[in-house]
């Protein structure tokens, strides 16, 4: 027997063993995969059981949105073509932060023909991504036109629903006029998921001309059409919205939502904001430490969000000057 054997070959094994639960301590080994560990793992995937392959990639998933160093891209792009849609599924989802724009046709590819409506929604939801990229010029303006127009048809064509509200959230990103009556024509829909996926676009735009429809929003009895109106008050930075939230953190019985209230106010900023977060921390049981650093997340996020109202306000105040200056020269000469 082997005193010393392979790190990667016991994550192996690991695998293929169903009877003990995967250990976390493996998970790590995932991240930035070379050349040989990836054909070692794609010789044992396909024996690998379905039930095994969600549990990893759940942890994966958990373990990236806490730790951002780490990467399972190389990981997740090697098993898309799994089998299993819900595998697929959830490999596109450990794509959702890549930026690496071969990966785009892939996702088309996946949006337009994978035979589960639910890869679809994933790959849909990845391509907002390059909708973004595209508006800050960071990938060429081809391939932003491209993912737009893709995105534009499966909205408006006869998917599944589920596809057709991620097309439109990753539109949200897109300054395309097409998009604005998109989003509009979605909100006005009768179904409350559609309405929760207008004010997710909505909020991803930058756009204050929705500022009135998240408001009406914010009280909603429907909990997702709530959670995702909080979140575009804060993303659209509502000034108006603060005294509502502030208001409906009191009796917000979905721990979620309380949530997306503290984080939209930090990102809206105000002394308010801050009294009210720092409260919440004074009360917090010295125990939940979750909590505890949630809400200094918050507290640094609202600092930061202050330090830019008050650059923004000095630049207007600079540039009235300038105004102002060259209007006395204009007046003498």
């Amino acid at each position: 027997m082997n005193p010393n054997p392979n790190p990667f070959q016991l994550v192996l094994d690991a695998l293929l063993n169903d009877k003990k639960e995967f250990s976390p301590k493996f998970l790590h080994h995932f991240s930035d995969m070379g050349a040989l560990e990836l054909k070692a793992l794609g010789d044992v995937w396909s024996r690998v059981s379905v039930k095994r392959k969600l549990n990893v990639l759940e942890q994966l998933e958990a373990l990236a949105e806490e730790n951002t160093l780490v990467s399972f891209d190389d990981f997740a792009k090697s098993i898309l073509n799994d089998a299993d849609a819900t595998v697929r599924g959830r490999a596109l989802r450990l794509l959702r932060e890549s930026d690496d724009t071969r990966l785009v046709p892939t996702y088309i590819n996946f949006l337009k023909s994978d035979t589960d409506a639910q890869a679809r929604a994933e790959a849909a939801a990845n391509l907002g991504m390059f909708v973004t990229l595209g508006e800050l010029e960071e990938v060429p303006p081809e391939i932003k036109q491209q993912v737009e127009d893709e995105l534009l048809s499966a909205a408006n064509g006869n998917d599944d629903a589920r596809v057709r509200r991620r097309a439109l959230e990753a539109l949200g990103f897109s300054s395309r006029p097409e998009v604005i009556a998109l989003i509009a024509s979605s909100f006005k829909r009768e179904d409350p998921a559609w309405q929760a996926s207008a004010l997710l676009a909505m909020g991803r735009s930058a756009d204050n001309r929705w500022n009135e429809d998240v408001i009406a929003s914010l009280a909603n009895v429907n909990r997702n059409v709530r959670e995702s109106a909080v979140e575009a008050a804060g993303q659209l930075s509502i000034k108006e919205a603060t005294p509502i939230l502030l208001k409906l953190v009191e009796d917000e019985e979905d721990d979620d939502v309380t949530g997306a209230i503290i984080w939209s106010l930090s990102q809206i900023g105000g002394e308010d904001a801050r009294a009210f977060i720092e409260n919440l921390l004074d009360q917090t049981d010295d125990e939940n430490e979750d909590q505890i650093e949630f809400l200094e997340e918050a507290l640094e996020n609202l600092a930061f969000t202050d330090e830019l109202d008050k650059f923004d306000l000095f630049n207007i105040e600079t540039d009235l000057e300038f105004d102002g200056e060259e209007g006395d020269e204009d007046e003498d000469s």
